[in-house]
């Protein structure tokens, strides 16, 4: 079981960097959902919102881009400054996971409509982080990072960006899975940006990881010597967007022959799958964009958090620690230092982030303001849940607009 999930993760990589774009016939009998072909920006304007694309440079050069929906779909143009919420998806997703859905369950649409100023983060290394000031992608340097680089330097630049061209002081902020974690590390890493963050809502955030049911759990043992190999196969990239999972939503993922809840599985298969949240339909769009890519060190790096019970820095192992580091194992982020008010939201089924392990991080979080348990929710369920709104997002606009 475990040599099968490890194949499969380097193999789907592997693929795309071999026969991606002419190792399926292409044949499509079904209607396509026109939101299959769209970007984050075409879903966007799709649904009828105005919307904008930013770059960000990082301190390290690389250079994202992040969307901005400044204002709802029935809004007239108006000078009234909006409140700015920024929200950051999770590992291997993508800033279309919150605008996936159709406009009455996404929580990117709802807080526009609501009257924010909503602007989409992306991490380094996905289909919208694959840009750099020196490197290529196929430069082993280019994929040599891990969430750590994403919490000290993608989100700063990001928030800094973001405050700059708003002319807000402040913003509130959103992030699911990795993109909760991220947030934790940068706020006990560098406790000054507490005063640029209104709220932080941490939906199913992947702090502590230690009693994870996921696949990610059987990397834990092997996670010093994979490594290398994937540098070997990949130049240390992980499965990026491509021609492969493209195919597979138009030509396979919405036809009746293709058994039963494949492509879902396919899917979800290191997160869970909520067969009973999920909106089908919606799944060959999910695939259109997912999964987005990451560094083979950013999935090695959450391996590592299963076996170790600490909130800490990537482990390059005790000789390169004392280079990097100055010691010989790797700092721990010290959440005490945690300014911010923090609302955490979890789910009793999460095959990543479980109940005991959220448990542990609400005793830790020094600043907590709310949380809540969600009954039979699975981690994706925080973007893509057809009962997201009732259960989570108008709770989360309602806390964002107490803040005001």
């Amino acid at each position: 079981m475990r040599g099968t999930l490890l194949l499969l993760l380097f193999a789907a990589t592997f693929l795309h960097h071999q026969v991606a774009g002419f190792f399926f016939p292409k044949r499509q009998t079904g209607p396509v959902d026109p939101d299959e072909k769209y970007n984050t920006s075409g879903l966007i304007a799709s649904k009828g919102y105005p919307v904008k694309e930013y770059d960000v440079v990082t301190s390290d050069g690389y250079i994202l881009t992040v969307q901005r929906i400044p204002g709802g779909r029935a809004d007239k143009p108006s000078k009234a400054v909006r409140p700015v919420v920024l929200l950051w998806h999770g590992l291997l997703s993508i800033s279309s996971c919150w605008v996936n859905n159709f406009a009455n369950d996404s929580l990117g649409f709802m807080l526009a409509d609501a009257g924010f100023d909503v602007w989409l983060g992306n991490s380094r290394g996905n289909t919208y982080g694959r840009r750099h000031k020196t490197l290529n992608t196929t430069d082993k340097a280019f994929w040599q990072f891990s969430w750590d680089q994403m919490a000290q330097q993608d989100l700063p630049a990001a928030i800094d960006r973001i405050l700059a061209i708003t002319g807000a002081s402040s913003l509130f902020y959103g992030g699911h899975s990795q993109g909760g974690a991220i947030m934790y590390a940068l706020m006990s890493h560098d406790p000054s940006y507490a005063t640029k963050v209104k709220l932080f809502v941490a939906l199913a955030p992947a702090v502590y990881v230690n009693t994870m049911t996921s696949p990610i759990k059987y990397l834990a043992p092997f996670s010093k010597g994979l490594g290398p190999i994937g540098e070997l196969l990949t130049h240390g990239e992980l499965l990026p967007h491509s021609e492969v999972y493209d195919y597979l939503a138009t030509y396979v993922c919405n036809q009746a022959i293709i058994p039963e809840l494949f492509c879902e599985n396919l899917l979800f298969v290191v997160s869970g799958f909520d067969v009973e949240q999920m909106n089908i339909s919606r799944v060959p769009v999910y695939m259109g964009t997912h999964p987005a890519g990451t560094s083979i060190q950013n999935l090695l790096h959450f391996a590592q958090m299963v076996e170790n019970p600490n909130f800490q820095m990537y482990d390059y192992g005790p000789a390169e620690n004392m280079k990097i580091y100055h010691q010989k194992t790797p700092p721990v982020y010290d959440m005490s230092k945690i300014k911010v008010p923090i609302a955490i939201y979890h789910g009793t089924n999460d095959w990543l982030v479980g109940p005991t392990d959220v448990t542990r991080l609400i005793a830790a979080t020094p600043t907590l303001v709310s949380k809540k348990l969600i009954s039979g929710w699975e981690h994706l369920d925080f973007i893509w849940a057809l009962d997201a709104p009732q259960q989570c997002y108008y709770d989360v606009i309602t806390s964002f607009k107490k803040m005001l």
